[in-house]
């Protein structure tokens, strides 16, 4: 039976950490806001590693690793401390090539998603010639909702086209702000009955991937007893560690920060709301993650 008792807050994870080989470890969030690093994440990542673990950043952003790693090093993250990154964005781009779709409807920012369209192996066509639509976002989601978007995805579900969601988060926290994200309009065609490909968290492609890399790095199977999932989403990071059977580690001050955060401070009985029936476990909760 699941345990719905609210994790135990730390604010140091050395402790933790050390009863594990393979930290699977969400980016935005957790080791930046969208435009600085957090040097406490980073700390502890690299500190991880110099002690014999693996990281392997597991994000859900619709670009392929190379952007991300690119990103990274944009905000001052040093590349010390992880070892692999695993994307949402190359999760769909594998997909589509593996699917062998010639010609596919593509919604998202061109301009933001430029490094994902570069990659893509398929050619981008009007609505009635696609083999499938591939979402990396919302055309603009600075002004656009996702009823803005209706009549495609109700001509895409008649038309029996597939969606490939190359980001299944639903919002994004940039700098204390959200914007929507595609795993909306994901859902959104899931519930006008059409077929999903989910690339990344929580669905299964997002960790397979990452335990399959951690294993290429180490050489060696990693029993799930030793890989910790670290993330700031219930929704995506915690419910894709029950999933897979690993353990979970809960930053609070990403994109549930007013849910569980009082003053800069993890708040317990915030914390006890957040994590009540239905929720997935965590071992631990903490506000920022440090060394």
């Amino acid at each position: 039976m699941t345990d719905h008792s609210p994790p135990p807050i730390i604010t140091q994870s050395r402790d933790l950490l050390a009863r594990y080989d393979v930290l699977f470890c969400d980016v935005w969030g957790v080791i930046h806001d969208g435009f600085n690093a957090y040097p406490g994440a980073v700390r502890a990542l690299t500190a991880f590693r110099r002690n014999g673990g693996t990281v392997v950043l597991v994000s859900n952003a619709p670009v392929p690793t190379l952007r991300v790693a690119r990103m990274l090093a944009d905000r001052n993250v040093d590349p010390q401390s992880y070892d692999e990154i695993v994307s949402s964005g190359a999760i769909a781009l594998d997909h589509v090539a593996q699917k062998k779709y010639e010609a596919v409807y593509a919604i998202g920012p061109r301009e933001r998603d430029a490094a994902f369209m570069e990659k893509l192996t398929a050619a981008t066509v009007p609505l009635h010639d696609a083999q499938a639509i591939v979402c990396t976002g919302l055309n603009d989601d600075r002004t656009e909702t996702v009823s803005d978007y209706a009549a495609v995805l109700e001509g895409g579900r008649d038309l029996g086209l597939p969606f490939v969601c190359a980001n299944p988060d639903l919002v994004v926290d940039v700098g204390g702000k959200h914007y929507v994200c595609a795993g909306a309009l994901g859902e959104a065609y899931a519930a006008l009955g059409g077929e999903v490909f989910w690339a990344g968290k929580p669905h299964p492609s997002a960790y397979e991937t990452a335990l399959a890399r951690a294993q290429a790095i180490r050489q060696a199977d990693v029993p799930k007893s030793r890989i910790l999932a670290i993330g700031d989403a219930i929704r995506t990071d915690l419910k894709s560690a029950e999933g897979a059977g690993v353990d979970a580690l809960f930053v609070t001050s990403g994109i549930h920060r007013a849910e569980t955060m009082t003053g800069g401070h993890v708040d317990p009985e915030k914390l006890a709301r957040a994590f009540g029936a239905g929720s997935p476990p965590a071992v631990a909760a903490t506000a920022l993650l440090d060394w």
